[in-house]
């Protein structure tokens, strides 16, 4: 029981919940009062209505006094028109939705209450949709795209091919801003001077080791691909009396990947290296795009750099970093947790 209310979503629930079982598990009440923030007595008073009353006594009692018929109405016409879609539908801000609200039921709530009402007792919450190729995708090309990865992945376990995952992404000597442990109120800007400079990178996974091979380069043009392959002929191409393992590429049908230039060198490179062609629109079939955002949000968070060439060092940094970091158990945490 207490372990299914440490995860309700009544924020003063779970963390009461959490209390006591950081207390059962030996934790002072003090270093308990420091991890959520509260006084040292909150503490002592959670255990001891959790003496008394068990488990119960964490629970969030409902409110006094009279139904809230208002927020009751309101909350139904919320969540007839937020129910739709998000494609294409009316943006229902605060002021929109309290209009239409009174228009569909006679109830007038200000701005500041229709937005208590629906976190607090409706779970809405105002969110920024993302962008899906989903659409766009040929359902029947992702299907067998992903049995091929599988059966790659497979070949690769057993250690009858190296399997590469290639793509390219950009940093900017801009911070990027990701999710932190902080304390309560504590200040949390980051500096961002100056115009933001670029630097494209240019990568491969290799999915059985967990490393990741990162060439930098000011633009993101073939002969950068092709200077990719040269760092790959390097760590997996022929060399003389040494049997090489067939190395898999998988890419995507980006411009790069696909022009004259590429094409040819790519073939020069047929003997060892063969390419697998991801279905259009399947970013999710590339497990190199984890990996970018990991990238982005552990290693280069919150860094501001001063120049370009600041950047193109630091990224460097931050790959060795990430793969030291995937290395130590490759194969039981390929992610980093925060």
């Amino acid at each position: 029981m207490l372990g299914e209310l440490a995860q309700s979503r009544d924020r003063g629930e779970a963390d009461r919940a959490r209390a006591i079982l950081l207390t059962l598990s030996g934790w002072s009440g003090p270093r308990i009062a420091e991890a959520f923030g509260v006084a040292e007595n909150t503490v002592r008073l959670w255990r001891m209505a959790f003496m008394r009353e068990g488990v119960a006594a964490l629970r969030t009692s409902p409110p006094r006094g009279p139904a809230p018929v208002k927020a009751v109405r309101a909350l139904e016409v919320a969540a007839e028109v937020l129910s739709v879609p998000v494609a294409d539908r009316s943006n229902w801000t605060l002021p929109r939705l309290s209009d239409e609200i009174e228009r569909r039921s006679g109830v007038r709530l200000s701005r500041s209450r229709l937005s208590v009402v629906l976190r607090k007792k409706g779970a809405f919450r105002w969110r920024r949709p993302r962008h899906t190729l989903k659409g766009r995708q040929d359902a029947d090309a992702v299907d067998r795209g992903g049995l091929r990865r599988k059966l790659l992945k497979a070949q690769a376990e057993a250690g009858d091919i190296v399997l590469l995952f290639g793509d390219e992404s950009e940093a900017l000597t801009h911070p990027y801003l990701a999710h932190v442990w902080a304390r309560r109120g504590a200040d949390l800007r980051v500096p961002a001077p100056g115009q933001a400079a670029k630097v494209a990178m240019l990568g491969v996974l290799d999915w059985t080791r967990r490393e990741l091979i990162v060439h930098t380069s000011r633009t993101k043009r073939s002969t950068d691909f092709i200077a990719l392959l040269q760092e790959i002929d390097r760590l997996y191409g022929p060399r003389p009396g040494t049997a090489t393992k067939p190395t898999v590429l998988v890419l995507d049908n980006g411009p790069i990947h696909t022009s004259t230039a590429t094409t040819a060198a790519l073939a020069a490179r047929a003997h060892w290296l063969s390419i697998e062609w991801l279905p259009k629109y399947a970013p999710e079939l590339n497990d190199i795009e984890g990996v970018w955002r990991d990238l982005k949000r552990h290693q280069l968070a919150h860094q501001t750099f001063t120049t370009a060439d600041d950047l193109d060092q630091g990224i460097h940094h931050a790959v060795a970093e990430l793969n030291r970091e995937r290395m130590r158990h490759p194969l039981i945490s390929p992610r980093i947790a925060a």
